[in-house]
């Protein structure tokens, strides 16, 4: 599924259409149709679109170059003008944003291989994180291809936020707390319940694929910051 559809009208089932979420920022139900504005970025460049995307979900404090950056692109006229302008890393307001939505793009990349799923009590396989920037609804189409019709869940633990599938349904991404739980239906358990031999097999398979001889921590610590350590079972 495409990051736009993954929306609801439940009441704690968080907006996620891209044009009023992601880049207003705004907690409403969203519109099939987006402001003019960002339509219009959408006709000039795709690029800049996705640029303007991942930034907001960077949640830096840059509305103000995000804003000014849309205003070039629509401005540029027409599609050949709009590329050029996208990426005009002279301006400060075009490096801000692609730096932000390359931070974003970047974890969304690694989290897809580090995250490690566990089977709960009703089949739900479960992963959890805390990342830095708020990338849950990017995993989204990733997932529904790679478990199929397996019910899965992703808990942003930083955030209260839980991505999740369950069978014949779309993804849908949702708040949880005490007041908002999650559905009956999806029954995640807790960190405490984790499957300790679930997690044991994920140190067997590390384990059986080490290489001693090719042990590098300064690399490891590179590509997995030790802020993603609690989450990886083969490193506790």
């Amino acid at each position: 599924m495409k990051q736009q559809e993954l929306f609801d009208e439940s009441d704690n089932v968080v907006p996620d259409n891209t044009s009023l979420f992601y880049v207003s920022g705004e907690n409403q139900v969203p519109n099939d149709t987006p402001p003019p504005e960002l339509a219009k970025l959408m006709d000039l460049s795709m690029d800049a679109f996705s640029a303007v995307l991942h930034a907001r979900m960077s949640e830096l404090p840059i509305e103000r170059e995000i804003s000014q950056y849309i205003e070039k692109i629509c401005k540029a006229g027409n599609k050949t003008a709009a590329a050029q302008a996208a990426l005009d890393r002279g301006d400060p307001n075009v490096l801000a944003v692609w730096k932000a939505a390359n931070k974003v793009t970047g974890e969304i990349h690694l989290l897809m291989g580090l995250l490690r799923f566990s089977p709960g009590p009703n089949g739900v396989y479960t992963a959890r994180c805390a990342p830095d920037h708020f990338i849950l609804p990017a995993m989204a189409e990733h997932f529904t291809l790679r478990f199929g019709e397996t019910p899965w869940a992703i808990i942003d633990e930083k955030r209260g936020l839980c991505l999740y599938r369950e069978i014949g349904s779309e993804a849908t991404l949702i708040r949880i707390s005490a007041d908002l739980p999650p559905p009956t239906s999806l029954l995640l358990g807790s960190e405490d319940n984790a499957d300790d031999s679930w997690e044991d097999l994920w140190r067997l398979y590390h384990r059986s694929i080490f290489n001693e001889g090719r042990k590098n921590l300064k690399l490891q610590r590179q590509f997995m910051p030790e802020r993603y350590h609690k989450y990886l079972p083969e490193l506790k």
